[in-house]
């Protein structure tokens, strides 16, 4: 409830809140609504925004449903986010954990492998391996999460060196607990306040990232995602240009809410702030 509370109270969380939970709702009403395949052929081809009552949001070049793939995408848009920052935060806290709380030699070693992420072009990274190994939505999910732990495990890193030296690690390492019970049990739920706030803005990255794979081709053909019609519209962009423009709209107003939430998380979770 407290946290409820100081969620509420913070402009930027909670704008940021509302804009997600439309997105959210949209994602749960789209079976409800068009429950047939969203990628199907239901009309003419190219009928503009706001022409034709049956089609709201107009139909793309080969005459399916924009309002019907822009209500599926945002559920599947979503999925890809989330799931490639779960991705991104078990590799980063995991890596980050593990050099902050041991430091010496495996401090060291961990902390050359995130200065390496780091110095690796993200997107340079996804493109290669999904050339590599092929366009399923699986892989992709996880490619991205591959390449986006790194800001994680340095905060993580961070985090733990502060508190492994506070009083109650050392009683604990007294009385004999596993460094796995001290670090997963003791120190991890302190110090995850602001690495949640970082991975909710590893979501955006996501949704950026499977993006500009679609946009570019190389996203997964068989899914409807904002990204993919965003790339289905950039060869009429001239003629048709709310075929990218619509969808387009969608992932900026998705990604500036999560961008919203991660800064007001980062208040409300931050500890001196709570003072």
């Amino acid at each position: 409830m407290h946290f409820l509370r100081n969620f509420s109270r913070n402009p930027m969380a909670l704008t940021g809140g509302l804009l997600l939970l439309l997105v959210l709702l949209a994602a749960l009403v789209a079976p409800v609504i068009f429950p047939a395949d969203p990628l199907r052929i239901v009309g003419p081809a190219l009928i503009e925004p706001f022409t034709d009552g049956h089609y709201p949001l107009g139909t793309d070049g080969m005459g399916r449903d924009m309002l019907a793939m822009i209500i599926h995408g945002a559920g599947t848009t979503l999925a890809i986010g989330v799931s490639a920052a779960l991705t991104a935060l078990v590799i980063g806290v995991t890596i980050g954990a593990i050099a902050g709380y041991y430091g010496g030699w495996i401090g060291n070693l961990f902390g050359r492998l995130i200065e390496l992420f780091q110095t690796i072009p993200g997107i340079v990274f996804i493109l290669a391996l999904v050339s590599l190994f092929g366009a399923h939505m699986v892989l992709i999910v996880l490619i991205i999460g591959l390449v986006s732990w790194e800001s994680i495990a340095r905060l993580t890193r961070a985090e733990v060196m502060a508190w492994k030296k506070r009083d109650f690690i050392l009683a604990c390492r007294a009385t004999g607990m596993t460094d796995i019970g001290i670090i997963f049990g003791e120190i991890l739920p302190n110090a995850l306040a602001p690495v949640i706030a970082v991975s909710t803005l590893s979501i955006a990255g996501a949704i950026l990232a499977e993006s500009g794979l679609s946009f570019l081709g190389l996203g997964d053909p068989n899914i409807s995602t904002w990204g993919r019609l965003v790339g289905d519209g950039r060869n009429m962009i001239t003629s048709a240009w709310y075929i990218s423009a619509i969808p387009g709209v969608a992932i900026v107003v998705t990604v500036f809410a999560l961008s919203l939430v991660s800064d007001g998380l980062g208040e409300i979770l931050n500890p001196r702030l709570r003072r």
